[in-house]
């Protein structure tokens, strides 16, 4: 199994009014529904307030390399990636469990 993390950070000027964030939630929210691969999905807005901290993250389960690649093309996700990189960068681990 490997578990997916995607740490969003906003970029200068973006914040939870902007509607461009809304909606990238909006479709974050959904990618667990609409793409098989994934076994769990869990995303959430940050509620730490630390300089360091990101704004938004989510956290997948798929089943193996071959999975995780399926997700990273599923035209879902992909459109998901698309609104989220207009208003933020990102930092992604994928780890073994």
């Amino acid at each position: 199994m490997i578990r997916h993390i995607v740490l969003f950070k906003f970029k200068t000027g973006i914040s939870w009014d902007d509607p461009r964030a809304q909606e990238a939630e909006r479709f974050a929210v959904k990618v667990g529904s609409e793409v098989p691969e994934l076994h769990e999905w869990i995303p959430g807005r940050n509620i730490s307030t630390r300089p360091v901290a990101h704004d938004y993250a989510v956290i997948g389960l798929v089943s193996d390399e071959e999975a995780l690649e399926r997700y990273m093309v599923h035209p879902f996700h992909q459109e998901a990636i698309r609104l989220w990189r207009e208003i933020s960068d990102w930092a992604i681990a994928d780890l073994e469990e």
